[in-house]
């Protein structure tokens, strides 16, 4: 009976709730996307990547950090160097620490795909 009212009273105090999306292509907030298609730009793949960001409330009123699209997506390319992501998968996740009160909650967006690199013409 005491290990049900733990489980219980740890899912009460710890909450969260995940959304998931899919984008075709996705690129640094830098790039023109328009005209990147436009003129068929050839690429070149890199490989799978994966990146986050995180944005943190304590008390429900003081923010810090960055959890939005595009510093999830400048944080996946980073360690290869690439102009865009295809194939984007987007995760989106609230968390929230007694959420009653709302003492502590962070939301984090992570991004998934295949990094391209944009060739010269």
């Amino acid at each position: 009976m005491r290990k049900k009212i733990i489980v219980l009273l740890a899912a009460v105090l710890l909450t969260g709730c995940t959304s998931v999306g899919t984008l075709g292509i996705v690129t640094k907030s830098t790039g023109d996307p328009g005209a990147m298609l436009k003129n068929a730009q050839s690429y070149k793949e890199l490989g799978p990547v994966h990146g986050g960001a995180c944005r943190f409330f304590l008390a429900g009123v003081i923010p810090w950090g960055d959890a939005t699209l595009s510093t999830a997506v400048e944080n996946a390319l980073l360690s290869v160097g690439g102009d865009a992501l295809i194939n984007v998968s987007v995760s989106n996740s609230l968390y929230g620490f007694i959420p009653i009160y709302n003492v502590f909650s962070y939301t984090c967006t992570d991004v998934q795909g295949i990094a391209i690199k944009f060739e010269k013409n």
